[in-house]
């Protein structure tokens, strides 16, 4: 193991304070080396939880960033400072009483009317989401591709710290989601078959077998099968 003498450290700025970290460590790992005790702005530290947004700006670059403190690498002399809460606009509603059409949505989050296509939301999604073109199809009532293209959003507000119109993508995105799973839930047509087919045993020997496997064997079947059909697990 390296002593502290022979690490390389690189100076960096939290919050215009100087401090030396060592290179290569993430945003959240350089605030704790550098003494700061995290209970806000942290969580899953696997980039799924969307708990950790910083602001940053590099060396000789004007233009300021946004990310993942657990996921950026720091540089020398960053400049950063976290955010531990995005506060977006958030609607109050009741599912049960929504209707699932764009008026409705529209009344809940009229700046939605405000977007300008800019795609500076789509650039700051730290998931690659395509976050402008999914607020593009909530307002033309595409509900189905709003569940398509923001279901793996990490609810993390960048969208919404960069956007000049104002909106909150994540929380938009959000109650699209609940309306489709309330009240425009599309059921698969051969789904009613499938079911028949298993009440009469047709995959009871497929189950069973399955039934019998352990953890590993279940991964790489699950593996095997999203192979068969061309995605990468």
């Amino acid at each position: 193991m390296e002593s502290n003498d022979t690490i390389q450290k690189i100076p960096i700025h939290i919050m215009g304070k100087k401090y030396q970290v060592p290179m290569g460590l993430t945003i959240m790992k350089a605030l704790e080396y550098s003494g700061y005790h995290l209970t806000r702005g942290c969580g899953c530290r696997g980039g799924v939880c969307g708990a950790c947004v910083t602001i940053y700006c590099n060396k000789d670059d004007y233009r300021w960033q946004i990310g993942l403190a657990c996921q950026t690498v720091v540089n020398e002399n960053i400049l950063l400072v976290q955010l531990p809460y995005v506060p977006a606009h958030k609607a109050n509603y009741d599912i049960r009483r929504i209707e699932p059409s764009e008026e409705n949505v529209v009344s809940l989050y009229p700046e939605l009317l405000r977007c300008m296509g800019c795609n500076t939301c789509t650039r700051s999604c730290p998931m690659g989401l395509e976050v402008m073109n999914y607020i593009s199809a909530t307002i033309t009532g595409d509900w189905q591709k709003v569940k398509k293209l923001s279901m793996d959003c990490i609810m993390c507000g960048m969208c919404a710290a960069r956007c000049p119109a104002e909106l909150a993508p994540f929380n938009i995105a959000m109650l699209v989601r609940r309306i489709v799973a309330c009240k425009a839930h599309q059921t698969p047509q051969y789904l009613a078959q499938r079911l028949d087919d298993i009440r009469k045993g047709m995959y009871s020997a497929e189950l069973a077998k399955l039934k019998g496997m352990g953890k590993m064997e279940l991964l790489e079947c699950f593996r095997e099968f999203q192979a068969t059909k061309g995605e990468a697990v």
